[in-house]
């Protein structure tokens, strides 16, 4: 079984100030802080941000799930597109063949651009019902603390 859902939300800065936050290392620490009912923290166990790179996430106590790792497998400056897919935890061993986040940002106009969020999952069959498991909500939250974040980085910018 395969399947995919999705989130976008318009931001007013531009691509690559959107883009700043998405492409470093510096949005995992945005993800730990804004998800820290669900994320208790995320290492970086190899690699600096770029492909390869792989990190550890710890949920906390009481999601029902202990961690995961993931690895960063696409991480492309020129167009804005950053992959991660899931490496070994609890997706995997509940029939998930693959669990991959991807986030895009896309140029809209010079101050504008859209964030786009979105889950790609493939499941066993005998597994099919777990793909209720997958939520995009999470990810939803993180691009509007994002873009929170992003419009008061912009604003600091603006009246300086």
């Amino acid at each position: 079984m395969v399947g995919q859902v999705s989130h976008e939300v318009e931001v007013n800065v531009s691509a690559s100030e959107a883009w700043e936050l998405y492409g470093t290392l510096q949005f995992s620490k945005l993800v730990e802080e804004v998800l820290s009912n669900f994320i208790e923290k995320i290492e970086v166990i190899e690699g600096d941000g770029g492909v390869g790179t792989v990190i550890k996430l710890t949920f906390a106590p009481g999601t029902g799930f202990t961690g995961c790792k993931e690895k960063f497998t696409k991480v492309d400056n020129e167009s804005r597109v950053k992959e991660t897919e899931v490496l070994e935890g609890e997706f995997l061993e509940l029939g998930f063949t693959l669990y991959r986040d991807r986030f895009e940002v896309i140029e809209k106009g010079n101050n504008s651009c859209i964030i786009r969020s979105t889950i790609e999952y493939e499941l066993k069959e005998d597994a099919a019902a777990n793909a209720s498991l997958v939520s995009i909500e999470p990810l939803a939250n993180v691009a509007e603390l994002a873009k929170n974040h992003l419009l008061k980085n912009k604003t600091a910018k603006d009246t300086k």
